[in-house]
């Protein structure tokens, strides 16, 4: 995976709330076995009509509107646990999703997967999606290291929690797996200390 430390990004604000996995990758999308090309059906039934032409009104067809950190309302990533969701997200460019509550299995695949949710107040988010509204090339800045996000042209900020095992892994490019070969040679230095 990629190593994440800091971002300055536009975003794309998707002020909904409550939108689940579904929504974000159809089911009748889930067939693939590896990650690539699920972010072609991102918000797919919202992206395009019934006869696959674009919908100018959603705002991934807006083509002023743009960034790497997709902001959305409260209760993103509801509904059923695919990974999918995750994926696909990540696929289509984006490295940031902010909410002020996110589904856990949701957040976890997130995670898990490269992707960094960053859960603000209720508060914090309205400041962010009215700072987008008037103006949708407003820039944040998500700085892990620090768990903070700031609005560039407010210098308005607050702080996020994550846990400090995912931290270090977006730090440092790594999933489980990755993590694990990482520490082989302790691993192994301690299984030569136990005798059976």
């Amino acid at each position: 995976m990629e190593k994440f430390k800091k971002l300055i990004s536009t975003a794309v604000a998707l002020s909904l709330q409550d939108v689940d996995t579904d929504q974000i990758i159809p089911a009748r999308f889930l067939k693939a076995t590896t990650r690539e090309g699920f972010g072609d059906n991102l918000f797919r039934d919202w992206r395009y009509n019934a006869n696959d032409e674009p919908n100018s009104d959603f705002i991934l067809n807006q083509s002023e509107v743009g960034g790497e950190i997709l902001v959305a309302g409260k209760n993103f990533g509801c509904g059923s646990s695919r990974e999918h969701a995750a994926w696909a997200i990540y696929d289509y460019g984006f490295k940031v999703v902010i909410s002020s509550f996110f589904a856990d299995i949701f957040k976890n695949n997130a995670l898990n997967n490269g992707l960094l949710p960053v859960q603000i107040s209720d508060e914090f988010l309205l400041k962010i999606f009215a700072a987008i509204e008037v103006d949708n090339k407003t820039q944040l800045e998500v700085d892990l290291e620090n768990e903070q996000i700031t609005i560039i042209q407010t210098r308005e900020s607050e702080n996020f929690d994550i846990n400090p095992y995912k931290k270090y892994c977006l730090q440092e490019g790594y999933d489980d797996i990755d993590f694990l070969i990482s520490k082989r040679e302790e691993i192994e230095a301690f299984e030569n200390t136990i005798s059976i």
